[in-house]
């Protein structure tokens, strides 16, 4: 039983740190409406931590638990929060409490809190901050959605073209402020356009009167601050960056960008293709009951208007389907079996775009091998369930006829799911959040058209 319990206590929870006992401890408090109690538990909780037990209440307890910490909140909280938890801590501090939070964030973070307000919340707030901080924050929000701009962080250390090491290492240890974490020094000229970078390591390494212009990487990528944001996860993948300059229209440096903002918006960008993929607008695990039901109402919609096609084209073969009751029970298998299969290729299409490791440079090569693996597959499908259906049945047409449309149909969804995103990526729609309907409308529609009529054709037509 001792060592179960053992194995039990080294296993990862869920929200990170997060035990069971710990969220016991803060509902028992809240119960007891104990203050002091559940002040002395939370308190002690890291920034990541706390983030992580306010997603698992409920906005009830949510709102008691900032009653108890509003005096001592660490700001570093809000940044960490999904963006409906966050909407509703921000609705619960005052203009001073908030100012005072987004003082002691870098600009980014500050950013990210800065969008969950109205127009009019945020000028009471930027009217409470500081000048330097409320101008750097009014132009950052003036950047558009999903902009560079929105991501960067103002705070940042830039050095002159004519330094020698040992000035940096100085200029950097006199600094009263610094970035909570950077990785580069960038190099600036005269006008502050950005010549290159030097590396934290680099200058610690070499001696005190090495130029920086001997050290710096003068081909460092830049990032304009107009460049969306899915673009510059893109560079930082592509060339393995842990930051890179911001620049704005005059090629001056403005900001940075680091790896850690970067992996929330592939994070993000990984979870919105997902969602849409399943027909969801946007992940809604901490939105109300009455925004879920509405944001899902209209892709449920669209599908229903899909199987009413789908139920208009059977329609057409009424006929053969009194003929032979057995078409009936057959039809929904190979209607089934091409969704899947254009779901499949779907999926490997929106990612080979997304990483664009598929663009029409390349399409007609993954199309014939889309098609391929779909005829393969139909194929060896097809002998399965012919063979299925001439036992079940005795009436081996009926076999032929399922197996024929097996092939058919599994070649159309391995079509419809490589083709579909490709014309909606050029025509500058998401493909993650058309494509699902659409492909499961072809497969559907192409399953029961084919599987029917062939049995109209060999089975009726004597």
């Amino acid at each position: 039983m001792a060592e179960l319990e053992t194995h039990e206590e080294k296993q990862p929870h869920p929200h990170g740190s997060v035990s069971p006992d710990l969220l016991a401890a803060v509902l028992d408090a809240l119960e007891a409406q104990d203050a002091l109690r559940l002040e002395r538990i939370i308190l002690d909780l890291p920034a990541e931590d706390l983030a992580d037990l306010l997603h698992l209440c409920t906005p009830e307890n949510r709102r008691a638990i900032l009653d108890v910490v509003r005096l001592h909140l660490d700001p570093e909280v809000l940044p960490l929060l999904d963006d409906s938890v966050r909407e509703d801590m921000v609705e619960q501090l005052n203009t001073k409490e908030l100012a005072n939070a987004i003082t002691n964030l870098e600009t980014d973070d500050a950013v990210e809190v800065m969008e969950t307000l109205d127009r009019d919340e945020q000028r009471q707030v930027l009217s409470a901050l500081p000048a330097d901080e409320r101008d750097a924050l009014r132009t950052s929000l003036s950047y558009p959605d999903e902009s560079a701009g929105r991501l960067m962080q103002r705070e940042f250390i830039a050095v002159p073209e004519d330094w020698q090491a040992q000035q940096v290492v100085e200029y950097v240890r006199s600094r009263s402020e610094l970035p909570e974490a950077f990785y580069d020094v960038f190099v600036v000229n005269g006008e502050g356009h950005a010549l290159g970078t030097v590396p934290l390591h680099r200058l610690l390494r070499v001696a005190s009167t090495t130029p920086v212009r001997a050290l710096m990487d003068d081909q460092h990528q830049r990032i304009p601050v107009l460049m969306n944001q899915r673009e510059v996860a893109y560079i930082f993948h592509r060339y393995g960056l842990v930051s890179a300059p911001v620049e704005d229209e005059k090629q001056r440096l403005v900001g940075m960008i680091t790896i850690d903002d970067v992996i929330d918006i592939i994070e993000d960008q990984a979870t919105e293709e997902l969602v849409h993929l399943s027909g969801v607008s946007e992940p809604d695990f901490y939105r109300d009951l009455k925004e879920t039901t509405q944001s899902r109402f209209t892709w449920l919609f669209v599908n229903l208007l899909t199987a009413i096609l789908a139920s208009w084209v059977i329609s057409f073969f009424e006929p053969a389907l009194k003929a032979f009751v057995a078409l009936a029970v057959l039809m929904p298998i190979v209607a089934s079996q091409g969704g899947n299969a254009g779901t499949q290729t779907l999926a490997v299409a929106v990612r080979g775009l997304a990483l664009r490791e598929l663009s029409w440079m390349n399409a007609w090569r993954f199309l014939v091998k889309e098609a391929t693996v779909g005829a393969l597959n139909g194929v060896f499908f097809a002998v399965i369930i012919g063979v299925f259906a001439g036992f079940w049945y005795h009436n081996w047409m009926i076999s032929v006829v399922i197996s024929l449309a097996m092939v058919i149909n599994l070649i159309a969804a391995a079509l419809a799911g490589t083709m579909i995103p490709l014309l909606l990526h050029r025509l500058k729609i998401d493909p993650a959040i058309s494509s699902s309907a659409l492909v499961t409308m072809v497969t559907d529609c192409c399953g029961f058209a084919s599987f029917l009529g062939l049995a109209t054709l060999l089975l009726t037509q004597k």
